[in-house]
């Protein structure tokens, strides 16, 4: 096998995020669930047997280290000797926004874990591509992991869950939020109370999608009135403010989509996408 071409990487959604503490190495601990939807970046991987590693940017500029040649380097040193001569031409296409709090960037590194695993015939189970995952982003065994799940601890700790289908819009204003701000935030809230599994899955089809909250919103919202002003814009459009919420960090935010709405054009420099979601990642089962 010489090439791997058009490989998906597939945004994520938060459906809530709550903190429920803080580890005394400054790490947050968070409940949410993860939800992978149909808004992907594309990767071609090509083998190379000089050892080196290249990337192409196929659409969006990335910058120079980014998370896939960051992953790619951690595959090489984990397969050590075996990968002494292997190397990749790495192209990206790149469609989800970067500061977004979709996870695009965690989800490139993923895709990349998987290919190379394939291409090199490393045979690296899913386990082992998760720790590695896990030292380059606390997002990346998520998409690793290949299904929507609940997610506690820092993002290490996945449980598979099932989810109705739905659409969602989901809107990024021009402007980004970097996650270290919000984090950093004397005001964040810290101490939400923690919910379990069986009363979110408890939900029907209506309510699971409005379960809970998104505890980084008010701070983001202050270091980035855009993310108001958005989800304003989803309630203008007769959605409703029970699902609307920022995913992640941000700045993107999201509202499940009753079926036949029209949505009206976005303000300029915004992006709009109508998403469904995906019961499993495309690459689900690469890795066992």
């Amino acid at each position: 096998m010489k090439a791997l071409y058009d490989l998906p990487a597939p945004a994520k959604l938060n459906l809530f995020l709550h903190i429920t503490g803080r580890r005394e190495d400054g790490y947050h601990l968070l409940q949410s669930v993860f939800m992978l939807i149909d808004w992907c970046d594309t990767l071609h991987v090509e083998l190379r047997r000089d050892g080196q590693l290249s990337r192409e940017d196929l659409a969006a500029p990335l910058p120079a280290d980014d998370l896939v040649l960051r992953a790619a380097r951690a595959l090489q040193a984990a397969a050590g000797p075996r990968a002494a001569d292997l190397g990749a031409h790495i192209g990206v296409h790149k469609r989800i926004p970067a500061q977004a709090g979709m996870g695009g960037g965690s989800s490139d590194a993923a895709t990349c874990l998987l290919a190379l695993n394939r291409l090199w015939t490393l045979g690296f189970s899913t386990a082992r591509l998760m720790r590695i995952g896990l030292a380059l982003g606390a997002d990346v065994p998520f998409f690793l992991g290949g299904r929507n799940a609940w997610v506690e601890g820092v993002g290490e700790q996945l449980t598979p869950v099932e989810l109705p289908a739905a659409r969602f819009a989901v809107l990024k204003p021009p402007e980004g939020l970097d996650t270290g701000r919000i984090f950093s935030a004397p005001d964040l809230q810290r101490a939400t109370p923690a919910a379990i599994l069986s009363g979110f899955a408890a939900n029907d089809a209506e309510q699971i999608y409005r379960f809970g909250r998104n505890d980084l919103q008010p701070v983001a919202e202050r270091l980035c009135p855009p993310v108001r002003e958005g989800l304003d814009w989803l309630a203008a459009q007769g959605l409703s403010s029970d699902s609307a919420r920022m995913t992640g960090s941000g700045s993107a935010v999201f509202a499940q989509m009753p079926q036949g709405l029209r949505l009206a054009d976005p303000p300029p420099g915004w992006q709009l996408r109508q998403c469904g979601n995906l019961a499993v990642h495309p690459l689900a089962g690469w890795a066992r």
